[in-house]
C-alpha cells in the first residue's frame, strides 16, 4: 500500500469513526419478567456494563412523621443482606465489591429509588456483581444495631445541614411549592428519629417487587445476556404485593395574596439566597420540548441567558443565576434562582421576577430561538457520549414511559420548536401571580 493509499485509508476510517460517534445507538425492549420492563442499549466501545434498577418507592412515598424512610430503605441495603450461602456482613459486601472492582451504588429522589451496578462484562465477574446486587434487592437484613448507627450518622448530617443556607431554603421552597403533597415534607431530625428496623422492613416488602421495577442495561453485552443479567437481578424478588394506596394529586399552585406567596426568613450569612418557582410539567407533557428551548434562553443557558445578561451582566448583583424545570413521570416543578448581597435583596428580586414576565409575557425574539436550538442540538452528542450518560437516558425514557425512539428524534423536535409554541407553552403553565418565593438572608 502506498502512503497516499494509506493516508486515503486512514482519514476513511476516521470518519468512519466520527460518523460511528454521533450514531444513536437503539433502545431495545427485553423480555417481561416478574413484572418489570428491561431495556438494552448494546456497545461494544468498552468491556464493560452498566445496569440500574428503577424502583417505584421514593420519597414521596415516606409515611407522615417518618421522612426519610425510603432513603434509608435503599441506602442500608448494602449494609448485611441474605444470599444462598448465608449472611453477608456489610464489610463482605464491601470487600466483594472491592475484589470485582465494580460499583454498586444506591440512591431515592422523590419519585424512585435506583440501584446501579457497573462491571466488567466478563461473564463470570459480571454474574457476581449481579448475584450481590439481587441479594441487597430481595434480601437485605436491616439489623436493629446498624439502622441506629446510621440513624445516629443521619441525625448528624441533618442538624449540620440545617445551618447551611443552601439546605435551609430548598427545604422551605419545597414545603411552599408542594403545599400538602407528600414530596414537600423534607427528613427532619424527628422523623428520622422515629424510623426502626422494622419501618424499613415492611417498607422493603411493600414496594421492592418486580411489578414495581425497571431495569436498564447499557453495555458489552447482547440480548440473551442482557436477559439473563435481568433474570439474575429478580429472581428473588416478589412479582406482585398488596395494593398500595394511590398517591395524591399534586395541586396547581393556587393565586395567593403576595404576603403569602413570598416568605422570608432570617438567617446569618453574608449573602441572601433567593428561590421563586411553582408546579410545572411531566416529562412526557406535549409542551415539553417548548419549555426546554425557552428555558434555554431564559435562564437555562448560562452566560448567554436573559436571566444573566440582566441580573449579573448589566447590574452587577449576582454571580450566577439560573432557571430550569424539573419534570419527572407524574409531576414536576419550575425553579429560578440566585445569590446576591444582602442589601441587594430586593432590587435583585424584582430584576428576576421582571425578566421572568417579560419572557412569559412575550416569549423569545427569533434570534435568540434559533441560537438556543442551534445549541441544544450541537450539543446533544455530548449528553450520550459515554455509557454512563447513555444509562441516564436509557433509564429517563424507560421510568417517564416515553418512546423508544426518544433519543433518535430528540434533536428533531428540538428544530421543531416555533416561537408561538415557546411562548404559548410559558403562558399556560407559568403565571407570575401564583410563583412561590422564598428569600433567605440576614435582617435589612
Amino acid at each position: 500500500m502506498s502512503a497516499l493509499q494509506k493516508a486515503y485509508f486512514s482519514l476513511f476510517l476516521a470518519i468512519g469513526w466520527i460518523g460511528n460517534a454521533h450514531a444513536i445507538l437503539p433502545i431495545e425492549q427485553l423480555d417481561l419478567y416478574k413484572g418489570a420492563n428491561a431495556y438494552l442499549v448494546q456497545t461494544k466501545t468498552l468491556p464493560m456494563v452498566d445496569i440500574e434498577v428503577s424502583i417505584d418507592a421514593g420519597d414521596r412515598y415516606d409515611p407522615n412523621g417518618k421522612s426519610g424512610l425510603a432513603d434509608m430503605t435503599a441506602a442500608l441495603m448494602n449494609y448485611g443482606v441474605r444470599n444462598s450461602k448465608g449472611v453477608l456482613t456489610e464489610a463482605q459486601i464491601a470487600d466483594e465489591i472491592a475484589d470485582l472492582g465494580a460499583n454498586i451504588g444506591l440512591s431515592v429522589s422523590g419519585e424512585r429509588a435506583i440501584l446501579r451496578i457497573r462491571s466488567l462484562s466478563r461473564k463470570d465477574l459480571r454474574d457476581r456483581a449481579v448475584q450481590l446486587a439481587s441479594a441487597m434487592l430481595s434480601a437485605p437484613i436491616y439489623d436493629p444495631k446498624i439502622v441506629e448507627r446510621e440513624k445516629q450518622r443521619t441525625m448528624t448530617s441533618l442538624l449540620e445541614a440545617e445551618t447551611k443556607p443552601e439546605f435551609v431554603l430548598e427545604k422551605r421552597f419545597k414545603k411552599s411549592v408542594y403545599g400538602s403533597y407528600p414530596l414537600a415534607e423534607t427528613p427532619s431530625v424527628k422523623s428520622v428519629s422515629a424510623i426502626n428496623s422494622n419501618d424499613l422492613k415492611q417498607f422493603h416488602q411493600q414496594f421492592y417487587r418486580g411489578d414495581r421495577m425497571i431495569v436498564s442495561i447499557v453495555g458489552d453485552v447482547d440480548r440473551a445476556q442482557a436477559n439473563e443479567i435481568v433474570q439474575g437481578l429478580l429472581m428473588r424478588v416478589p412479582e406482585s404485593g398488596a395494593p398500595i394506596a394511590k398517591l395524591p394529586e399534586l395541586a396547581k399552585s393556587p393565586v395567593e395574596p403576595l404576603d403569602q406567596r413570598e416568605i422570608q426568613i432570617p438567617f446569618d450569612s453574608q449573602q441572601a439566597h433567593i428561590a421563586m418557582g411553582m408546579t410545572a410539567v411531566a416529562r412526557n407533557n406535549p409542551d415539553y420540548f417548548p419549555l426546554l428551548v425557552g428555558n434555554y434562553i431564559l435562564g437555562g443557558g448560562g452566560f448567554v441567558s436573559r436571566l444573566m445578561s440582566e441580573v449579573r451582566e448589566k447590574r452587577g448583583l449576582a454571580y450566577s443565576v439560573f432557571s430550569y424545570f424539573a419534570p419527572g413521570q407524574e409531576n414536576g416543578i419550575f425553579q429560578a434562582g440566585l445569590q446576591t448581597k444582602n442589601d441587594q435583596a430586593i432590587l435583585a428580586l424584582e430584576v428576576m421576577s421582571s425578566t421572568i414576565a417579560k419572557f412569559i409575557a412575550d416569549g423569545p425574539s427569533q434570534a435568540e430561538l434559533l441560537a438556543a436550538k442551534s445549541n441544544l442540538v450541537n450539543g446533544y452528542p455530548l449528553r450520550i457520549d459515554n455509557n454512563r450518560k447513555l444509562l441516564d437516558n436509557v433509564s429517563s425514557i424507560a421510568w417517564n414511559k416515553l418512546p423508544l425512539d426518544t433519543m433518535e428524534v430528540w434533536t428533531k423536535q428540538v428544530e421543531a420548536v416555533s416561537l408561538e409554541q415557546v411562548t404559548n407553552a410559558f403562558q399556560k403553565y407559568l403565571a407570575m401571580d401564583r410563583m412561590k418565593i422564598v428569600v433567605l438572608g440576614a435582617k435589612k
